[in-house]
């Protein structure tokens, strides 16, 4: 099962970059290969707030939709993506963002996956996996440009 796992230190709070991961709707404008996302449902308790979206990715003429539960516990400065439904067998996406310093964190990274259809996962399984590996810069990048570079 392909997986990818990094962590990244960036010039930002925790919280802002929990914050800039947890506005999914902004997807479309700065992640690789996100072409669309709706959020179907969002629910609030206790400080958790869960949501239901649909993520359209895409590459050339290649064009697949998922729906993926997501649930933001910024207390804990986590996110969880859980897979619902589309072109997976297994899809599993973990955020961390911990403090590292004076206005910087480390965000942890993780995703592991495995697609439904073999041809699919040969034809996309190589442009998800380059694509993984530039999530991580994709919102170091969308930080920079949202709140300043930094220190």
């Amino acid at each position: 099962m392909p997986k990818f796992e990094t962590v990244r230190r960036v010039a930002h709070t925790p919280e802002d970059m929990f914050a800039l991961v947890a506005d999914v709707e902004k997807y479309p404008e700065f992640v690789p290969m996100c072409e669309a996302l709706s959020v179907r449902t969002r629910k609030e308790r206790d400080g958790v707030t869960l949501l239901v979206a649909d993520m359209t990715v895409g590459y050339k003429a290649l064009r697949e939709t998922f729906t993926s539960q997501v649930t933001l516990k910024p207390e804990d400065a986590a996110i969880d993506v859980r897979y619902v439904d589309g072109p997976f067998r297994f899809l599993k996406n973990e955020w961390r963002f911990e403090p590292a310093g004076d206005q910087q964190c480390d965000i942890h990274f993780f995703i592991e996956y495995e697609f439904k259809s073999r041809m699919l996962g040969a034809l996309m399984g190589a442009m998800f996996d380059r694509a993984f590996r530039m999530f991580s810069e994709a919102f170091e990048r969308r930080a920079d440009a949202v709140y300043g570079t930094g220190v």
